[in-house]
Formats: C-alpha cells, sequence, structure tokens
C-alpha cells in the first residue's frame, strides 16, 4: 500500500475505503486497517470516519519543511559517523561507495530510476550507519513524503551527474574523521537539491503533487 502510494498509483486526492483497498491489494481488511493507521502517522495519508483514506499531496511549501528536516539531520547523521572509530567510519563510507557507485553505472546507462533507487540506497545508509535509531526513523519518513516529488520531476531537471561528485565529498570526510566537513558536505547536498527542485516545481505550477 506504501509503495502504490510512494509510485503513485494511489495518486494526491485518491480516496478509498478499507473494502477497497484489500480488493486491489488481495489482502484481509485487518493488515489494511492496521496500514493505513500507519501512514497516516507518517504523513501520507488522512483517515476519514467511514470513508477509508484520502492520499495527501504536497505543495511547495512541505517540500521546503521537509528539506529543512532532511538538511538538519543528514548532517548530523554524517557528523556522527565521522566520530565515530577508524573500522566504523571504514565500514560505513564502503556502504556509501557502493551506492555511489551504482548511481554512477545507471547514468551510464541513462537510467534515471535507477540512478534514483542508488541515490535513496545512499541517504537510507547515511542516516542508518550514524547509530541514531530515532534519527533514522524521522529520515526514513520525511524523505517517504518527500519520495513522489523528487520521482515526478527526475525527468524534468537536469542529469544529476553532481550528486556523486557531493557523494565523495561526503565520503572523504567521514574516512578522514572530520565532524565539520562532513557535516558541511552533506548539507550542502541537500541544499543543492532543494534550491533545484522548489523553482521547478513552481516554474510547473504543480501545489499538490
Amino acid at each position: 500500500m506504501k509503495r502504490a502510494i510512494l509510485e503513485n498509483t494511489y495518486p494526491p486526492g485518491y480516496q478509498a475505503g478499507e473494502m477497497e483497498v484489500a480488493r486491489q491489494l488481495s489482502m484481509s481488511r485487518t493488515p489494511v486497517h492496521e496500514a493505513m493507521t500507519r501512514l497516516q502517522e507518517e504523513g501520507l495519508v488522512r483517515i476519514l470516519p467511514k470513508r477509508g483514506i484520502l492520499v495527501l499531496g504536497l505543495s511547495p511549501a512541505d517540500v521546503a519543511d521537509i528539506y529543512d528536516v532532511i538538511i538538519a539531520l543528514e548532517g548530523a547523521a554524517a557528523e556522527r559517523i565521522a566520530r565515530m572509530p577508524g573500522p566504523e567510519r571504514a565500514r560505513a563510507a564502503e556502504v556509501l561507495e557502493v551506492c555511489t557507485g551504482d548511481m554512477d553505472a545507471a547514468l551510464r546507462q541513462g537510467d534515471r530510476p535507477a540512478w534514483a533507487k542508488a541515490d535513496r540506497a545512499f541517504h537510507d545508509a547515511l542516516s542508518h550507519a550514524c547509530g541514531n535509531a530515532r534519527l533514522d526513523r524521522i529520515v526514513g519518513t520525511v524523505a517517504d513524503q518527500l519520495h513522489r516529488a523528487r520521482m515526478f520531476t527526475l525527468s524534468l531537471r537536469p542529469l544529476p551527474t553532481a550528486s556523486a561528485i557531493d557523494h565523495a565529498a561526503i565520503i572523504a570526510a567521514v574516512r578522514a574523521g572530520d565532524p565539520e566537513a562532513a557535516s558541511l558536505a552533506a548539507r550542502t547536498h541537500r541544499l543543492k537539491a532543494r534550491d533545484q527542485l522548489l523553482p521547478l516545481l513552481q516554474e510547473l505550477r504543480l501545489s499538490n503533487i
């Protein structure tokens, strides 16, 4: 159900009852009800009494708010990783390098969806590795909220070749054990993404995505 929302199978404004969703997903009503409750907690839907769910969209202001959270928390995550002992930093950096390599491979093939998947894996790995489960959970939740806007505009944005360069800066700071540089690199990377996405949403007059 969550995947259907993130992949726009259930677009913003979509409304359906429990029985309808259960039938579409070939599930019983109990897990569908539980999923609806979780998705409301994550800000993806609103439960309408006796009517099921309403899939929520994002305004440009919502997107800006989400980026504020991600910028702060991923900066903190990168800083925490850079403060870890050398072997732990090295393990985290290796995972991040694999994700960045997957991004490069996807770009060489012109496969933007695969690039986006590898990019998300990089950012998930960054928050996973920091050792703060609450931070990781919050970042995952807001990243899910942002996912539709990023995917909707993926083909409209310039080829994201600079992302791998930004990721390399984060990885280098982590390997060097430089918390300030790691935090700055992580925050700067997300700031660039925000400053590219928000004007595009406004240009396309997308008020609910």
